[in-house]
């Protein structure tokens, strides 16, 4: 992570209004702390390193929290406003593939009829298909193949035109 994306983080949080957020990944620890009566934020920066015994630790400076909230550009939100999207029925895990010797389901720019299979969702050892409510153009896949999603999440972007 560079220092922009740690910042952001900082501010997520203390937008969130979260108590702590604790981040480890390969080589790097973050745990952020928010105090909630000043509202100010405290991140300790930890980076790991395999040949080192003792842990360098850098302390990043108390970030106040921003008074802007938008986190997301409204841009794209109105892009996509004109496809629909297909969102998860259930709960469990996504797969593109019916089984992993065989092709992906569907790709990005395949056009899809209404019926036709778009994914499996595994739900206690049961596969699930996820047919397609619309015939159109798949734009964008919004999962990970062999992901965990939720009900209600969306799957796919799919322009009907």
């Amino acid at each position: 992570m560079d220092l922009k994306e740690i910042q952001n983080l900082i501010k997520f949080v203390a937008n969130s209004g979260v108590a702590e957020v604790k981040l480890e990944m390969d080589d790097v620890k973050i745990t952020i702390r928010t105090t909630l009566e000043t509202n100010v934020t405290e991140a300790t920066y930890v980076q790991q390193l395999p040949t080192q015994a003792a842990l360098p630790q850098a302390a990043v400076p108390q970030v106040t929290a921003p008074t802007v909230v938008n986190v997301t550009p409204e841009k794209p939100a109105t892009d996509d406003s004109k496809y629909i999207t297909i969102k998860s029925p259930i709960i469990g895990t996504f797969y593109r593939k019916p089984s992993p010797d065989k092709p992906v389901f569907t790709e990005v720019g395949s056009t899809v009829s209404k019926g036709d299979v778009l994914c499996v969702i595994e739900a206690m050892k049961l596969f699930n298909e996820i047919e397609s409510e619309v015939s159109g153009k798949i734009v964008k896949i919004l999962v990970d193949d062999m992901s965990p999603v939720e009900f209600d999440q969306p799957l796919f972007l799919v322009d009907p035109s």
